[in-house]
């Protein structure tokens, strides 16, 4: 037997113990909020895909189970059984107990491994309730069970396996968690990535907290290619998926990439099956090995007839490309850990890449030409745009006051203690601008409905007056121009009427900031205001209530006779003062935080509500029409 293929306790390598985990666990998991519950199940997961990796695993099944514990079932080796050499009890009580035990640190048992940025299957054992494991391995099974990261008893064997692997239960600890209620979309989502990353691994989910139990199995004989079709469905792609895989040493990179008639680009980088948000060195090799290639092509075939020099962004209009690599030891760093900071990866990318796509462009000129055509007409719109921010540069220093004549500002210079609503109409500006504290609230009124942003170039956007009128406001630039430093207010709160209308507007103001504004959502600087559906007056008394539930239940409260209810359509019918006590005061009110937990299924959100496809909208309307709650006919 190969060293490749023999896996036991000499190969669990530990490296420090548990005892921080469950006294500060947002150390090892980012939070206890429903993120941090999510992260459980991936750190799981991972321990089954680092198998699959190694090539030992071809299916891993995920179960939300009725009492909201979670089980995972892979068919790999099982973890080992055997007395650990160092710590003189079963290598699996190691691996459970101990922060960073596992074969992933031994580069003889996971040449790969996805679960390096991780923190280990312990850490979710420190932090549940109650774990159970059951291993099948060398026809044999064995059992053992944690409460709060604590064995009850040793490592059992109760039976016989004609199969192998790992199956581990866990349920998260009240005393730890804000929120034990896992999102089936949320886990969803992540699996269907994992299984696209990993071509040919069948995962599959199925919540049996649901009558029905609702189930997906996700399997891709395609790998990324099925990605970027997946991602591209509700598009209008110009060529089919381009495809190439190459190694260099022990890294592997893989990119599949397609051009849509779109004008956004969505890129997305994955090291070890990580979704590097923050991007790194590998998704900087493919952008440079991507616009050189480009421009020597144009250059070699003559198609300009000018000296054009292509930037990144003229190359990546309307790209949809994923860029996976496999590495042994990657190197993570940024806030949430999930930038690539190996530097060799950056040459190795670029130079892997301009082979493959140069020998593509060769091999295919039809296809070659549809993409720099496109790209030399996103730079002669991006030379308009350019044009365009200079023409308002100059503009504003022209004027007295740089910012918008409709802005009510605050006397507070310091950002971080700034705030700005913007309004829908000027019967709602009002009212905020008379309700409002002066000495840090900004109020922005809008004019009707600002571009949609989804089917325009930054050219037309610079030309409406609205969107400059809040691009000024903020201070922070848009696009390529874009400065988070500059931000007049670290909090941009959108108060819109609780209508069709307001609801479009509010959308319309997102996508806006979601596709040339992102470091907004991305540094939580984005809010949406909450301001009452109901007022309620029994007597003297008035109480307002945010929903159509709430109202039931403050009906049943305080009985229905002699009350009067009034139904706010817009913040005009509102005075200044309710306005402040109801959706202005920070001691009373409530914001919602704009967040982006998944980039991927934000696009795809924002692509088929505000893009030009009608069918895949009217799909989504019928498909989410019985989760409606409030419905302004």
């Amino acid at each position: 037997m190969s060293d490749k293929q023999v896996y036991d306790a000499s190969h669990i390598q530990v490296l420090e113990g548990l005892e921080a985990v469950r006294k500060r666990p947002s150390m090892y998991i980012g939070s206890t909020d429903s993120r941090g519950l999510h992260h459980l199940v991936y750190e799981v997961v991972d321990n089954s895909i680092d198998e699959a990796l190694a090539g030992f695993c071809t299916r891993v099944n995920v179960t939300i189970n009725p009492d909201g514990s979670v089980t995972v079932l892979d068919n790999g080796r099982g973890i080992p059984i055997d007395p650990h050499p160092f710590h003189k009890k079963s290598a699996l009580e190691v691996v459970m107990t101990v922060l960073h035990a596992g074969g992933k640190f031994d580069k003889n048992t996971y040449k790969v491994s996805g679960g390096l940025h991780g923190v280990g299957v312990s850490v979710v054992n420190a932090l549940s309730e109650w774990l159970e494991v059951e291993v099948s391995r060398e026809g044999k099974k064995y059992f053992q069970r944690y409460t709060r990261g604590k064995p009850e008893a040793d490592v059992q064997e109760i039976g016989t396996s004609d199969t192998t692997g790992t199956k581990t239960t866990f349920k998260p600890d009240a005393k730890i968690f804000e929120t034990l209620d896992f999102d089936y979309e949320v886990l969803s989502n992540r699996l269907r990535e994992l299984a696209f990353l990993n071509r040919g691994l069948t995962i599959s989910l199925q919540d049996l907290r649901t009558p029905e139990g609702q189930a997906e199995i996700f399997t891709y004989e395609g790998g990324i290619v099925e990605f970027v079709k997946y991602l591209n469905n509700k598009k209008q792609p110009l060529h089919d998926p381009i495809y190439f895989e190459r190694q260099r040493d022990d890294m592997v990179v893989e990119i599949a990439m397609q051009y849509t008639s779109s004008y956004t680009e969505n890129v997305y980088s994955f090291a070890n099956n990580i979704n590097t948000h923050e991007g790194g060195t590998h998704i900087i090799g493919f952008k440079t090995a991507l616009t050189r290639v480009a421009n020597d092509y144009i250059k070699a075939n003559k198609l300009s007839k000018e000296d054009i020099k292509l930037t990144g962004d003229d190359v990546r209009e309307g790209l949809t490309a994923i860029i996976s690599v496999k590495l042994m030891e990657p190197q993570f760093e940024g806030q949430t850990k999930t930038k690539l900071g190996n530097s060799d990866v950056k040459g190795i990318v670029d130079s892997l890449v301009t082979d493959g796509l140069a020998e593509y462009f060769e091999e295919n000129p039809k296809v070659a030409n549809v993409i720099l055509e496109k790209a030399l007409l996103a730079q002669k719109a991006r030379e308009a745009a350019k044009k365009a921010r200079e023409l308002t540069r100059r503009k504003n220093a022209l004027e007295v006051s740089t910012l918008p004549g409709k802005l009510a500002d605050c006397s507070e210079k310091n950002p971080a203690a700034c705030e700005i609503y913007i309004v829908e109409g000027n019967s709602a500006g009002g009212s905020a601008k008379q309700g409002r504290d002066r000495s840090f609230q900004a109020i922005l009124p809008l004019r009707g409905k600002i571009l949609n942003v989804e089917k325009s170039r930054l050219a037309k956007i610079l030309k409406n007056e609205e969107i400059i009128s809040l691009i000024t406001a903020i201070g922070t630039g848009i696009s390529e121009d874009f400065s988070l430093e500059s931000a007049r207010y670290h909090k941009v709160i959108i108060m819109t009427d609780a209508d069709v209308d307001g609801e479009h507007i509010r959308t319309l103001l997102l996508t806006l900031f979601f596709r040339y504004m992102r470091p907004l959502i991305d540094e939580g600087y984005v809010y949406i205001a909450q301001p009452p559906l109901y007022r309620i007056k029994k007597g003297k008394a008035e109480y307002y209530v945010h929903s159509d539930r709430e109202l039931e239940i403050k009906k049943k409260e305080l009985g229905e006779k002699g009350l009067g209810i009034q139904r706010y359509k817009g913040l005009g019918e509102m005075n200044p003062g309710q306005l402040w006590e109801t959706t202005m005061d920070p001691e009373s009110r409530t914001l919602l935080q704009v967040t982006l937990e998944d980039a991927i299924r934000a696009d795809e959100i924002f692509r088929v509500l505000m893009g030009d496809e009608v069918e895949p909208r009217r799909n989504f309307i019928e498909t989410h029409a019985k989760e409606v709650v409030n419905l302004d006919i």
